[in-house]
């Protein structure tokens, strides 16, 4: 497992998050996690860095597979696949409001990226026509000489 001595903390969470995933299929699975879940892996593995393991679960528990199953789950799991506590309403209803968040955020995104596109296109336009009627003028000048 990756140690304390990672050059980048947000890389090396990253390659522990990647190896979380390859050795506990729970994590592979994006399975609801029992609470506690970092003391876990600490017993397993004293040798991480808390700072990247906290980063790594931050990474996996906000990703969208992970919240999305966390808005149907019953069940949390630890480590081992083993049954943990239940998913509480609290935490479903939690997992939903931030997907409808996360998604009116991406939609407002993508409008505003459509309307700067708009504005550039527009303004591009403008200046293409202004251009051809700076030479229609240029040309009538040039042939009364």
């Amino acid at each position: 497992m990756t140690t304390e001595s990672s050059p980048n903390p947000f890389q090396s969470a990253r390659i522990l998050l990647k190896e979380l995933q390859e050795k506990f299929p729970v994590f592979g699975d994006f399975q609801p996690l029992a609470i506690g879940i970092d003391k876990q892996l600490i017993a397993q593995n004293p040798e991480v860095s808390r700072k990247a393991l906290r980063t790594a679960l931050g990474i996996h528990t906000n990703s969208l597979r992970y919240l999305k199953g966390m808005e149907k789950a019953t069940v949390r799991f630890n480590l081992d696949g083993s049954h943990a506590d239940e998913v509480t309403d609290v935490h479903r209803t939690h997992a939903t409001t931030t997907l409808k968040e996360r998604f009116k955020k991406n939609a407002e995104q993508r409008k505003a990226q459509r309307q700067a596109e708009e504005s550039q296109r527009k303004l591009e336009e403008a200046e293409r026509l202004r251009a051809e009627k700076l030479n229609q003028l240029a040309e009538k000048f040039s042939r009364k000489s």
